[in-house]
């Protein structure tokens, strides 16, 4: 089991987001995490990435925390945020260094991984270029290149589809299942319903900070009571329930 969340609470300040959140990752496995705006989708990641605490409740990479091995726990996660963030002094080329060097890559073996990858988002010819020079959804190619270069156990993915081309969408779904068919695992977090349903193998559906279903679509469709659903349809349910109360 790559990540496994154990009845975490926690948020910002004395305000709790989460609420006993249980949910795994297997390894080899694409996972959705959907839900609303202000479900807890993004608290849940800055807390497995280690940006926040826990008050309480356990996160385990490959079975430890990031308190008992924080370089070995780190270094299996490649993270892809919703917003960019980039250097505006260092160059496409300066960041991916940077990168090989924060997971300890060889460099020849790095850049004989990007390659392709540079290639297919047409960053090849901009090494050399700064952010400024990037449109938005270049520097989120930026960002899928450095964290899809690693070799991570666990790929956490928050809305990567903001910002790119129906062709670099395509392009960053190969990455996952190419990841994937390595035995990785892959967290994604995205409003992309239909592509979800579509590529992900199981789905963790957030709402007030807490699980309100998981598993596989069928297994969601058992749980929502709503048979041959679309994951689209099991979304818009969540969002009523108690409106009428």
């Amino acid at each position: 089991m790559a990540l496994k969340i154990s009845n975490l609470s926690g948020g910002y300040g004395q305000t709790p987001v989460l609420h006993d959140v249980d949910f795994s990752v297997a390894d080899g496995r694409v996972v959705g995490l959907i839900g609303l705006n202000g479900a807890g989708k993004s608290t849940t990641i800055k807390h497995i990435i280690g940006l926040l605490q826990p008050r309480s409740g356990k996160i385990e990479l490959n079975g430890k925390t990031l308190a008992q091995d924080e370089r070995a726990y780190r270094q299996a996660i490649a993270y892809v945020p919703e917003t960019p963030v980039l250097y505006p002094d260092l160059t496409l080329r300066e960041h991916l260094e940077l990168t090989m060097m924060a997971y300890s890559l060889d460099k020849d073996q790095a850049w004989a991984t990007l390659q392709p990858m540079l290639k297919k988002f047409r960053l090849d010819t901009k090494l050399d270029w700064f952010p400024d020079n990037f449109s938005k959804g270049m520097k989120q190619k930026v960002m899928i290149a450095a964290a899809f270069m690693t070799n991570a156990q666990l790929y956490i993915i928050d809305e990567p589809f903001t910002g790119l081309d129906p062709v670099a969408v395509h392009d960053l779904l190969d990455l996952v299942a190419a990841k994937k068919a390595a035995g990785a695992s892959v967290l994604m977090s995205t409003h992309v319903l239909a592509t979800a349903q579509d590529n992900a193998d199981s789905f963790v559906l957030l709402k007030d900070g807490r699980v309100r279903a998981e598993g596989t679509l069928d297994q969601l469709r058992v749980t929502m009571q709503m048979p041959a659903a679309s994951l689209d349809d099991m979304y818009m349910a969540i969002t009523r329930e108690g409106q009428s109360e």
